[in-house]
């Protein structure tokens, strides 16, 4: 996406298609944003249900400015006993992109002895590292023999686990498809530099 006026009122638009209380996630994303320039942007809004039952409602913005990667996150809550009306919250994080580590793009493709090059896939994640937040996984070391009882302490690995964002043609289209690889080679793109 190249720089310009319309990319910014694109991403405007897009915030208000989504339907996500709109006013809300445009003020949250602009405030952050400051006067930069918008080069791409994602909007992903996304419906999970809860062990309840309930439907939750969420949406994602990222938007990559010259110096920054922008991220906002809004959620809704029901009413609760301590806050009787539903709510959202909205949490904006910017890191400069000197400090972006990795930038991950996972493709699906359906039926891969058929690829064309250039075909779409029908699903993308994209994960974005910045050393924010790491994921920890232990389990008991071994030592190989089964019989064996002693304590091998633990082992395990550490995952960067920052943001992660998953799109499907089925559930978001190819639009948003499209979108989110576009957005994961400009973002690449602007790390390397």
């Amino acid at each position: 996406m190249r720089e310009t006026r319309a990319a910014a009122h694109g991403l405007r638009t897009s915030i208000e298609r989504s339907g996500y209380y709109p006013a809300l996630v445009a003020d949250a994303v602009e405030s952050a944003l400051g006067t930069e320039t918008v080069l791409a942007y994602v909007v992903h809004h996304e419906a999970t249900f809860d062990p309840a039952m309930e439907v939750r409602r969420h949406v994602t913005v990222l938007v990559l400015s010259p110096t920054r990667l922008l991220v906002c996150h809004t959620d809704e809550h029901p009413p609760t006993e301590t806050m009787p009306h539903p709510h959202a919250t909205t949490t904006t994080e910017t890191v400069r992109l000197d400090r972006v580590q990795s930038v991950a793009v996972t493709r699906v493709v359906p039926e891969p002895a058929s690829y064309v090059p250039g075909m779409p896939p029908t699903e993308v994640v994209l994960t974005i590292g910045w050393g924010a937040i790491a994921h920890i996984d232990l389990e008991p070391a071994t030592c190989g023999d089964e019989s064996c009882e002693a304590d091998h302490g633990y082992t395990g690995s550490v995952t960067a686990d920052d943001l992660s964002l998953r799109v499907s043609e089925a559930a978001d289209g190819a639009e948003a498809v499209t979108q989110v690889l576009a957005f994961g080679q400009a973002l690449a793109e602007a790390t390397t530099t």
